[in-house]
């Protein structure tokens, strides 16, 4: 976990000293240490069978196992070998080597599955585990998924306290001269940057409980709904980048429609992945969630307006910069505030709007049943006219 936490910073040093052999070379180190450290785990779990998975452990190709999951760990690691070498002498190499390295989990499996329809399935069959598959609809560990997003929501709000108390604390020189003193009108100045905040941190809030409420329902996720929530947590880990944008509206008010659009975006993107997860949910709905959540449950709807409350605002607020611009800073902050009243109030909400709807159908004139003579008429329509 230390190597792989190190991994950010090797990248950055790729990024910003590109000609430069060292970051490639360290970051290539990195992939080696933890593909080694990997087969060491591998080697030590094949040790001791009662650590392997029931189907591996009673399976009379045990060896054969072990030598392909060895393959699968070591070979990242063997390319990023060859890269560190290559970036002494040739960089292009290098790089195309550590792309490779992504994409050869989707080369080796299209690769196998030609390899099956040109030549036909091995002969004798091998038991075998398919550790990499195409399909979209296999499970995936929700404890995982779960911790996983936790932990990105909590760096996340944690970023944005840590920016505060960076660029926010005055200076007490500067206070003793431009303030005669005075924190309070010190920090008043700040006023902007911590109506940012607030507004940042309710957004990240709100985007973990309508997570939590989503996976409160899941039963088992699937792999698509894995791809999805990723996709939702990358759009939030922007959410820091969208409090930087928007607390800087009064030193640039000339870039604030730019700021503005950018947060909606950030915040639109986030929360639209979060409801095409629970919609991957509801395409598996018997197996992936309860019962109550599905179509027809008594919180559908609910979960429905949960999910669609952001996406909803994040476009109204969106709009207002292009056709009401001189309102849009004012409209954007009146959605970060109005937003978690809204989802305070959302039961209650969603319950006057179903009471509503059901009170306008009630005052829709009935339409009558149709009479013998009306079928008779309805029939002699659709039948041929005599010659």
């Amino acid at each position: 976990m230390m190597t792989i936490t190190f991994l950010p910073y090797t990248f950055s040093l790729m990024v910003t000293f590109p000609d430069v052999p060292l970051g490639i070379f360290l970051f290539c180190v990195c992939v080696i240490t933890i593909g080694l450290a990997q087969a060491a785990i591998v080697g030590y779990a094949f040790h001791y069978p009662h650590l392997l998975n029931p189907q591996i452990a009673h399976s009379a190709h045990k060896a054969a196992f072990r030598q392909h999951i060895l393959g699968l760990v070591l070979r990242g690691p063997a390319l990023c070998f060859a890269a560190a070498l290559c970036s002494f002498f040739f960089f292009p190499l290098a790089y195309l080597l550590m792309v490779t390295v992504i994409f050869l989990p989707y080369v080796s499996k299209a690769a196998g599955w030609c390899k099956d329809r040109i030549m036909g399935p091995r002969d004798p069959p091998i038991q075998r585990l398919e550790f990499f598959t195409f399909d979209l609809h296999e499970p995936l560990s929700k404890e995982r998924v779960e911790a996983f997003s936790d932990g990105v929501y909590a760096i996340v709000a944690t970023l944005l306290i840590l920016d505060i108390c960076e660029d926010n604390v005055p200076d007490p020189k500067a206070v003793e001269a431009q303030f005669h003193g005075s924190l309070v009108a010190a920090l008043g100045t700040f006023g902007p940057h911590f109506l940012a905040y607030f507004g940042s941190f309710a957004t990240v809030g709100l985007l973990w409980f309508a997570h939590h409420s989503l996976f409160l329902h899941v039963r088992r996720a699937t792999r698509a709904m894995g791809l999805l929530n990723t996709l939702a947590l990358a759009f939030v880990g922007g959410l820091p980048l969208a409090y930087q944008q928007t607390s800087a509206l009064r030193q640039q008010p000339h870039e604030e429609l730019e700021s503005i659009r950018v947060s909606c975006a950030i915040i639109f993107c986030a929360s639209i992945f979060q409801f095409a997860t629970w919609t991957a949910a509801l395409l598996r709905e018997r197996e992936a969630l309860h019962p109550s959540a599905r179509f027809g449950g008594r919180e559908h709807a609910l979960m429905f307006a949960k999910l669609a409350l952001y996406p909803c605002a994040s476009l109204v607020a969106f709009a207002s910069t292009c056709f009401l611009r001189r309102f849009s800073t004012a409209i954007f902050h009146l959605m970060q505030v109005a937003v978690p009243f809204a989802f305070l109030l959302l039961r209650l909400l969603l319950r006057l709007a179903l009471a509503l709807l059901g009170a306008l159908r009630r005052l829709a004139p009935p339409t009558p049943a149709p009479g013998p003579q009306d079928a008779r008429d309805a029939r002699a329509q659709l039948l041929p006219e005599p010659c």
